[in-house]
């Protein structure tokens, strides 16, 4: 069971804006042009009045007001009215989409008075179809303001009150937070029916609008990507240290395999002299001296500036491991969202397939019985391209097809002469074909338009030919 929605909203001054989105005449980027004559006012204007706009302006000047607007006046509510996108898209497919604007139609008007509600607009070229109405804040009852005075002292001088019958323009007093409440309610009694309800009383949950969610999940994908290339910088730098410290650990192997040496080299001189007796002693105290001076010494600082780099290098490994577990925990999250947009949009795109397969079944429909219905239907489409091959502009072609008399000045053109015939008010009509019933024809003067075109074309073609049967009968005999 799904949920409700009405949103109020007070208006600014200008509504111009407004009306040209409701109206379509500036398309919005989440609408879909092919579907927008589907789209329907559900409001009749008063004579005169052309738009929302001016509908808005109708009311204000004629509901009796006594006060001048301010400038700071709201002058317009504006509502939105619909429900959760699945229901309200099985309200359309069980065929009760009329039967539901009809009783928002009638909530509307029973909430706010019938002459207060100037527009309501159906959507229908957007993914859940919605009302936009507008509601003139009229109200006849007492102020508020005045209501709560009524407890004041009875011996006080009191002045003369208005007469609280007088009609009086106040956004306040429609939009107080017990009938914001109330709305709710009276709302969801009234869709019931169609399997909505009321959302949760005193919920924290915002309205979000279509560029709002695709503007946050931009926002959302951005900031991963920042991220991820952040941790790749970081981990390249680990890398790169990792690299040096090799480096130098190499250098260290290479100079302590080189002391070794130095001291293998020094050990052998001294053993292959022969020393006797006190010389070999003190040769070989010498000896030891030596390699505690430049073997021993040296060999345990490089090990030990070796056990340092490892323990750097086996953090730095420690810390490469973490940020790449990170990396593909927030890929893998990137990933999902990603799924789950590309979900949602093949799910929309497929209910627009459906949408756009069951209107084309609706037009063929139509096409179908405005042929039974109106015999000459096919006909008037062809004479419509054939009015506009010959030259006749949009408002002529309009007065043809009517079967109405049209008196034209200008060029007619011939397709089957490839050529354009100068007239000079010339009648034109469209009548049934005499020869057959069933098909349309177009008359110039009373002649139908091939037979006239030929006529034209063979007294054009004599024009021509006279002068030059006269010029060869001048040049006389030939000798």
């Amino acid at each position: 069971m799904g949920y409700v929605v009405l949103h109020l909203d007070k208006s600014p001054d200008n509504e111009v804006p407004m009306t040209a989105h409701i109206a379509r005449t500036k398309m919005p980027s989440n609408a879909i042009p092919e579907l927008t004559y589907l789209n329907e006012e559900l409001v009749e204007f008063p004579e005169g009045v052309a738009d929302r706009t001016e509908a808005i302006n109708h009311r204000l000047e004629h509901a009796g007001l006594t006060r001048k607007i301010g400038t700071n006046q709201v002058r317009v509510i504006r509502v939105m009215l619909t429900g959760t996108q699945e229901d309200m898209q099985c309200i359309v497919q069980e065929g009760r989409l009329k039967a539901w604007c009809a009783d928002n139609l009638a909530w509307l008007r029973k909430t706010f008075g019938a002459e207060n509600v100037v527009s309501a607009v159906l959507h229908m070229d957007e993914a859940t179809p919605h009302i936009h109405a507008a509601v003139v804040p009229i109200v006849t009852r007492e102020r508020r303001k005045v209501q709560k005075k009524k407890t004041d002292e009875p011996n006080k001088r009191k002045y003369r009150t208005k007469s609280a019958a007088r009609p009086r323009l106040c956004a306040d007093d429609v939009m107080s937070r017990v009938k914001l409440k109330e709305y709710q309610d009276t709302y969801a009694a009234a869709m019931s029916k169609y399997g909505l309800q009321r959302g949760i009383d005193g919920s924290k949950a915002r309205h979000v609008t279509t560029q709002e969610f695709y503007r946050n999940a931009i926002a959302r994908q951005q900031n991963l990507q920042d991220n991820i290339g952040e941790l790749l910088r970081i981990e390249e730098e680990k890398r790169k240290a990792v690299e040096h410290v090799t480096k130098q650990e190499q250098t260290a192997r290479a100079e302590l395999h080189r002391t070794a040496a130095e001291l293998n080299a020094v050990k052998g001189e001294l053993k292959t002299k022969k020393l006797k007796n006190s010389a070999a002693e003190v040769g070989t105290t010498i000896l030891d001296s030596i390699g505690s001076m430049i073997g021993t010494s040296k060999v345990k600082r490089q090990e030990q500036e070796i056990g340092v780099l490892r323990q750097e290098a086996a953090a730095r490994d420690e810390t490469i491991e973490i940020l790449q577990t990170k990396i593909q925990t927030m890929q893998s999250e990137h990933s999902r969202e990603l799924t789950t947009m590309q979900a949602r949009h093949t799910t929309e795109k497929a209910n627009l397939t459906n949408r756009h397969e069951k209107e084309i079944s609706l037009l063929k429909a139509i096409i179908s019985k405005a042929t039974m219905w109106f015999p000459y239907f096919r006909e008037m489409i062809r004479m419509e391209s054939v009015c506009r091959t010959v030259g006749f502009d949009d408002e002529q072609t309009t007065t043809l097809i009517m079967g109405k008399l049209l008196e034209y000045s200008g060029e007619l053109y011939s397709e089957e002469h490839n050529c354009k015939f100068a007239v000079e008010r010339v009648t034109a009509q469209i009548t049934p074909d005499p020869i057959d019933k069933r098909k349309l024809q177009l008359n110039i003067d009373k002649v139908p338009f091939k037979e006239w075109c030929r006529r034209k074309f063979e007294k054009l073609r004599d024009t021509f030919c006279q002068p030059i049967q006269r010029q060869q009968k001048c040049r006389g005999p030939k000798f």
